[in-house]
């Protein structure tokens, strides 16, 4: 295998988490009596630019097919992360009526909401019928298609160009690297500005964050690498924000290179990854033992609930908590079940663990001793929400970055 961004061979193993089914592949009854398929779900780090990918590419149709069951707009937290985001850009572009805000992987409207309450006009790329179709509800403008170089031509020769690009944590979702960042400078205005919000590989590895290691992650990324990526085709990093969403993001803004000079943030957050060893190959060894630290420590835990009695609910059927039960080998017997607000997975079943989901009606009635907190970023939310779990006299526990139990 050969590096989807510089070509050069791959031979460093990061993390190898075996083979499961996709983390969004969720069951309908009828699918239960099929068998699933699996996939290899390997990682490399490339020692000549230092992107982290995984070794088979699935087809990128099947991963986001009309099916598609991931929802934005169920996420509290992540709706006021879109609308204070909007309202920061507006401002500091001085974005109006006479601008194009374009949102590749704009989900169901989920920020673009926002921008078209200011009155600007905005337009939204994303390929799953299902959530686009939500967006339109919303009366925001909805393309269904994958975003790369063919469509960026095909769109400005219909239309314009974009004053605002938007790309919130998609970049790890494209096969072709080189395609889709040839695509956003096509798209872009002359004087225009890109934002891309991405996971910091760094967070992943300091903090054992492996569950977020899954089939649609093609790529895990430094600034460093994402830095190449962007010059490889034109496009400049002049600015760089660390962020707390999805256990530490950073937004970093882009123009074309002959446009605006960097800030001293680009180099502060480049000398931090440099000072952790980022560009070396020693940082990248190592990490599959963190990861089967966590595995083991969560798999104790459960076994040891089983034999003393206690009853053990998940909450939260995201992706990475799919991750983290598949490579645990967990099944029903170990978590009898995971609640999840989105009525899209509600009625079907885990990928791989076949572990029910349910909605929160369920979770009051039947008071388990213990609700594991899938999607761990969201500990403070889901919390909060779930206070009342503590009445009956069960605790919450989250596995990642650390064991907590309260």
């Amino acid at each position: 295998m050969r590096c989807r961004f510089c070509n050069h061979q791959l031979e460093n193993v990061f993390l190898d988490l075996g083979a499961a089914p996709p983390s969004n592949a969720f069951l309908t009854r009828d699918a239960l009596a099929s068998v699933e398929a699996y996939f290899p779900l390997k990682l490399f780090s490339c020692a000549h630019c230092r992107l982290v990918q995984v070794d088979e590419v699935q087809s990128h149709a099947s991963l986001f097919a009309d099916d598609y069951v991931y929802f934005s707009s169920y996420s509290p937290s992540w709706l006021k992360h879109a609308q204070t985001y909007v309202e920061q850009v507006a401002d500091r572009l001085n974005l109006g009526s006479d601008d194009l805000v374009m949102e590749i992987a704009s989900n169901d409207g989920y920020l673009l909401q926002y921008v078209a309450a200011k009155g600007i006009p905005c337009v939204g790329v994303e390929p799953t019928a299902g959530t686009a179709a939500v967006a339109r509800t919303k009366g925001i403008s909805t393309i269904e298609a994958f975003f790369g170089k063919l469509f960026a031509e095909s769109f400005v020769a219909g239309h314009r160009t974009a004053t605002l690009i938007v790309a919130n944590n998609v970049l790890a979702h494209v096969p072709n690297l080189n395609d889709f960042v040839a695509g956003l400078a096509v798209a872009l205005s002359p004087a225009g500005t890109i934002t891309i919000e991405f996971p910091h590989l760094l967070e992943l590895v300091e903090h054992s964050q492996f569950d977020t290691v899954y089939h649609e992650h093609f790529s895990y990324f430094s600034l460093h690498t994402v830095s190449e990526i962007c010059a490889a085709h034109g496009l400049r990093i002049w600015d760089v924000e660390r962020l707390p969403t999805h256990g530490g993001s950073l937004r970093v803004w882009l123009c074309h290179a002959g446009n605006r000079s960097a800030l001293p943030s680009v180099s502060a957050v480049l000398e931090q990854e440099r000072t952790a060893g980022m560009l070396t190959d020693g940082y990248y060894e190592g990490f599959q033992a963190k990861a089967d630290e966590v595995k083991n420590t969560f798999l104790e835990f459960l076994l040891a609930a089983k034999r003393e009695g206690r009853r053990v609910a998940a909450y939260g059927a995201a992706a990475k908590g799919n991750t983290l039960i598949n490579y645990a080998g967990v099944r029903p017997d170990l978590i009898s079940y995971v609640v999840d607000a989105n009525p899209h997975k509600q009625g079907r079943w885990l990928p791989g663990s076949r572990i029910p989901v349910v909605t929160e009606d369920h979770l009051r009635e039947d008071r388990p001793d213990v609700v594991v907190i899938l999607p761990w970023n969201l500990r403070e939310e889901i919390s909060a929400q779930l206070a009342y779990v503590r009445e009956w006299g069960g605790v919450l526990a989250t596995f990642i970055p650390s064991t907590a139990i309260s």
